[in-house]
């Protein structure tokens, strides 16, 4: 059996992080997401895998190859022109060559759904449920079978949403085939599973652990998931009157300094400098070559590659892009006064801690202050003493 993995899509939610790469690409856990999905597909019996590409798709060649490190071969359908996900889909039809899966790249799934999954019969859909459904297609299921699928209703009919994993025969690509363009300027798969539904063919399938990632913010609480059964590793070098409480990994060639306390979860990528007398709490990551230094304060937060946070600085409940400079004394809110959900340019995180969303190579002077709820594009700078609210586009520069 194949797997198509759906990863052409930009991820325009996810602004400013996806500026210069593809959503799929978005680390949790020191690892892409769809390096996540890949391996519990993989360890679920499935090696063979065919990538739909396109926005970013360099980036996503180069990380992952032929699959040979993955123990997994891997064959790349390029799509184009983004048209929808049955497009997306289309794009993978000489490539596939019985019953296949099919899921969207920026997904977290476990291994053992997966495994029962492939067990459902064609034509079949993952299903969960959610306190969010608007934001998601929505399924009423009878019996086992699909009966609607509604997308992003703003009244839905149930609490149970297309999870996008499915199930397949070579057959839905003649009904996709049959798909016109929708209202939206895009070719659905959804209305390729309308055709299903009404011959009463589409069956659907429970997840018992799914988690999808459209914002900024689903990123934290795909790291928290993700690290919940971290098995702490060493092969960097820890100096004496380093304090380590829980499960800890620190890659290659790091060290962690003098004075540090670091409290697990928490992954630490390579050739990264730590303190000394960095606090590091649980629930974060840190990608390779950063440098967090001395009094400087980390909480629950995702650190890309080469970042610089090295005096006096405290991060909490944030998503920091990658080559980011902070200067000494800057600072990230994370709690409003009055307790309520952060919002992050109108839109609510549900989380009533949130630091910001700052993209890749942002320079903030010393003594900084940035407010909850605020998103950086990349290339912003911020001069000494900048007071930072709100929304702020790519090569944004205050003085």
């Amino acid at each position: 059996m194949e797997c198509v993995v759906l990863a052409a899509g930009e991820g325009k939610r996810m602004r400013p992080l996806t500026a210069k790469r593809p959503k799929v690409m978005l680390p949790v856990a020191n690892r892409p997401m769809m390096e996540h999905l890949v391996l519990s597909t993989r360890d679920a019996g499935i090696t063979d895998f065919i990538f739909v590409v396109g926005y970013g798709e360099r980036e996503v060649r180069k990380y992952f190859g032929d699959g040979s490190r993955f123990g997994i071969h891997i064959s790349y359908a390029p799509q184009r022109q983004q048209q929808g996900t049955a497009d997306a889909l289309r794009s993978s039809r000489d490539f596939v060559t019985g019953n296949f899966l099919v899921m969207n790249g920026d997904m977290i799934v476990t291994t053992s759904d997966i495994a029962q999954f492939i067990r459902c019969p064609p034509h079949c859909v993952g299903t969960s449920s959610t306190d969010h459904p608007q934001d998601f297609g929505v399924v009423m299921v009878e019996n086992g079978s699909i009966t609607s699928l509604e997308e992003k209703s703003p009244h839905p009919k149930s609490n149970q949403i297309n999870a996008g994993a499915y199930h397949f025969t070579p057959e839905i690509f003649d009904l996709v085939d049959q798909v016109k363009m929708s209202t939206r300027g895009e070719l659905e798969l959804t209305d390729a599973l309308s055709i299903l539904i009404r011959e009463h063919r589409l069956h659907a399938f429970p997840l018992s652990s799914w988690m999808d990632v459209g914002y900024p913010w689903d990123l934290l609480d795909a790291n928290l998931a993700l690290m919940s059964g971290l098995v702490s590793e060493n092969q960097g070098t820890i100096e004496p009157g380093v304090t380590i409480d829980g499960p800890v990994v620190v890659g290659k060639g790091s060290i962690i300094k003098s004075g540090t306390y670091i409290e697990g979860p928490c992954i630490i990528g390579e050739n990264c400098r730590i303190g000394p007398h960095a606090y590091i709490r649980g629930s974060t990551s840190i990608a390779s070559d950063c440098h967090i230094g001395h009094c400087t304060e980390l909480k629950n937060s995702i650190i890309m590659d080469g970042t610089k946070i090295p005096h006096f600085n405290y991060i909490g409940d944030s998503i920091i892009g990658s080559t980011c400079n902070f200067g000494a004394g800057t600072k990230v809110a994370n709690l409003r006064h009055d307790h309520a959900t952060v919002r992050v340019c109108g839109k609510d995180t549900r989380h009533k801690k949130f630091g910001a969303i700052i993209g890749d190579n942002v320079r903030f002077g010393i003594n900084c202050s940035i407010n909850v709820g605020a998103m950086i594009g990349s290339n912003a700078t911020f001069a000494p003493g900048s007071y930072v609210e709100g929304c702020f586009g790519e090569n944004a520069t205050i003085r």
